[in-house]
């Protein structure tokens, strides 16, 4: 039976709660952070993450979806005062339904599965949450295997980012790690158990159209920083470096449209070559 534990006042567990907002530091320590929306908690639930506790609306009768989770979560279960509820949620007017205290998996690069259709994402050094959970979102839709985020970037349990992936942070490995270092002796493992991976960098300067390269192998596609692109790093560890043709006075894309837009060119690649495996 799960236990309940009743809030409505600003004690010390809400404020602890409060703090996985805004403070990333406290996040990392406690392992866990907030999730706020139907479709986040749902994909969440779904995808098997674990809940630590389910905080919800105490002066109002809920719903069948929040009585179903609370029924068959072994989280506990805290009914709260809306006023801090809506805090929790960040909304502006009224309090949520209910809102998700989720753990943190580990950081192994690991969780991601790679095989001969491998599709992966490295943001190297994201600034914005947001758009750190648009690529998730568009990674998750047009079929690759995982994201990873490297070096000192956004947080990928930063409310901002949670919300930006509409849940798909849920759905997909998305996975931290300090630097290229740790990536590239990963893509060699792959490599010594029998499936290279090609390390596909987008530039605005890239040698080659993107269209003209084969995105149809196992592929990790480098996306760089907002401000000044792949790290010199990155480049040198690239197996090539394509670009994004691009008309009008645009000379390069943000990071999520360039992933976005090297993640379709993949999928076309990939269903067209089903479609036609002559």
């Amino acid at each position: 039976m799960p236990s309940v534990l009743r809030v409505s006042t600003r004690n010390a567990r809400f404020q602890q709660w409060q703090a996985l907002l805004g403070n990333r530091n406290k996040r990392q320590r406690a392992g866990e952070f907030l999730v706020q929306g139907v479709r986040p908690i749902s994909l969440a639930a779904r995808f098997g993450w674990q809940f630590r506790a389910l905080i919800y609306d105490a002066e109002r009768p809920l719903s069948q979806w929040a009585l179903a989770l609370l029924r068959d979560s072994r989280a506990v279960q805290v009914p709260m005062a809306p006023a801090l509820l809506a805090e929790l949620g960040e909304k502006d007017e009224g309090s949520p339904e209910l809102v998700a205290v989720v753990a943190m998996p580990a950081d192994d690069l690991g969780r991601i599965a790679v095989g001969p259709s491998f599709l992966g994402v490295v943001l190297d050094r994201p600034a914005s949450p947001g758009n750190v959970g648009s690529v998730i979102r568009s990674a998750d839709a047009l079929g690759a295997h995982g994201v990873i985020v490297t070096g000192h970037a956004a947080d990928i349990y930063d409310p901002r980012c949670v919300r930006a992936s509409t849940g798909s942070l849920f759905a997909l490995p998305v996975v931290r790690a300090p630097g290229h270092r740790e990536v590239a002796g990963w893509v060699t493992a792959r490599h010594t158990a029998g499936c290279p991976i090609v390390l596909a960098a987008a530039d605005e300067r890239g040698g080659r159209d993107v269209f003209r390269f084969d995105l149809t192998q196992p592929a990790l596609l480098l996306i760089g920083t907002e401000g000044t692109g792949l790290s010199a790093a990155w480049r040198e560890l690239a197996d090539v470096v394509v670009s994004i043709p691009m008309a009008g006075a645009a000379s390069s894309l943000n990071a999520a449209s360039a992933a976005t837009a090297m993640l379709y060119e993949a999928a076309r690649q990939r269903l067209l070559a089903r479609k036609d495996p002559g």
